[in-house]
């Protein structure tokens, strides 16, 4: 089953453009982490951004997911899937365009997904605590 894509754009910026702001600024707000984010369009068919952060421990790592979730319901930016919320030493919330991994600091350094995704063409994305640009862009 095809996940639903949202590609229509408002006033220049795309949805996914709107929902990675949202979801960099949730993750912010909620103190995560070490936040990264990496351009996978068009190298995977499952999503256009992959945004992995860390809690300080299972509260925080459920805080911040419980947050996100409620920013992304709250700005109608869809319905999203969550997986690991009962353990919370990794969740995953796919939001669609958007897969967002909060691990334990422990549990990323053990899958290292920073490493698997990054290519020559995104490593400049895949940088903790990245500044991002006015076009939505993680630099």
């Amino acid at each position: 089953m095809a996940k639903p894509r949202s590609k229509g754009k408002t006033a220049g910026v795309s949805a996914t453009e709107q929902a990675h702001a949202a979801v960099l600024a949730s993750l912010e707000d909620s103190k995560a982490e070490d936040i990264v984010s990496i351009d996978i369009e068009g190298k995977s068919p499952m999503a256009d951004r992959l945004v992995i952060a860390s809690g300080r421990s299972h509260r925080h790592v459920a805080a911040v997911a419980e947050q996100l979730i409620t920013t992304l319901k709250e700005k109608g930016l869809g319905l999203p899937r969550i997986e690991g919320m009962p353990a919370a030493d990794w969740v995953l919330i796919d939001q669609g365009d958007i897969i967002i991994h909060i691990f334990r600091p422990e549990v990323r350094a053990f899958y290292n997904l920073e490493k698997m995704w990054q290519t020559p063409d995104n490593a400049q994305d895949a940088t903790p605590d990245a500044a991002q640009s006015s076009d939505g862009t993680v630099h």
